[in-house]
């Protein structure tokens, strides 16, 4: 067999499928990570120059906001070494079922652990549906701000509609309590709000940190039907000559 035939055969073992996974995995978790990771940070600074200044108001949303940067941590070492592990798996499972290595073999214990991943797979999309629409929440948020913003913008060339009358108040998300002084911005206050750093880069990032949410949601998806066939196909190989590319 010479280099060529070499290169095709190890070709023909790469689960593509999990690769394009991992890859996409790694990705969206890194996004969603990092990027919520500061805009948290932002938010709470937003929230303790403008609409909260009394500490003890919002101090149990700091400790939930903090708890949160801790569990993205851990989210982005288990994702890591989760795609590592898939990944891997799907390398075994292809080259098992395409016999690149010999005659064809499977053991309970192996059928075992593909179904245990295919099961841990599905829990995972799920779940990670939760946090895609978890993290759209402060987009919407923002968003509200940032559209108020612009209504002030468009209304001052109109002196017949004061802008001071147009609030914004955090009170009514429930994350500050009703008691939170000031809670509120309105007409320029909240214009100057808007032209901030914070908030610039705040909103901005917690977009990305969504749209990196929804990569890993398609990544899942996309392990689910990987991991599945490869048990399917690990299962049912001895009644049926079948291949894969997962």
């Amino acid at each position: 067999m010479g280099c060529f035939e070499c290169c095709i055969k190890c070709l023909g073992g790469v689960p593509y499928a999990s690769l394009v996974a991992t890859i996409l995995c790694f990705s969206g978790v890194a996004l969603f990570c990092g990027c919520g990771h500061v805009a948290l940070t932002g938010t709470v600074s937003i929230l303790e120059q403008h609409f909260s200044t009394t500490a003890s108001d919002h101090a149990l949303l700091s400790e939930v906001i903090q708890l949160m940067q801790y569990v993205i941590y851990g989210i982005a070492s288990f994702f890591f070494l989760y795609g590592i592990i898939l990944l891997a798996e799907g390398f075994y499972t292809t080259s098992a079922v395409k016999e690149l290595h010999g005659e064809f073999k499977t053991t309970a214990c192996g059928r075992c652990i593909s179904g245990m991943f295919v099961f841990l797979t599905y829990v995972l999309g799920v779940a990670w549906l939760g946090v895609f629409g978890f993290s759209a929440v402060p987009v919407f948020m923002f968003y509200n701000i940032w559209s108020t913003c612009e209504v002030i913008k468009s209304l001052q060339t109109n002196v017949t509609v004061p802008g001071d009358q147009i609030c914004v108040d955090i009170r009514q998300y429930g994350i500050i309590p009703w008691n939170a002084v000031p809670g509120k911005a309105c007409g320029p206050i909240l214009e100057n709000i808007c032209n901030t750093n914070e908030f610039y880069m705040s909103y901005h990032l917690f977009i990305v940190a969504c749209a990196g949410a929804g990569a890993t949601v398609i990544a899942l998806l996309i392990y689910m039907m990987a991991t599945t066939y490869n048990y399917a196909v690990l299962k049912f190989k001895s009644r049926e000559d079948c291949c894969t590319k997962f």
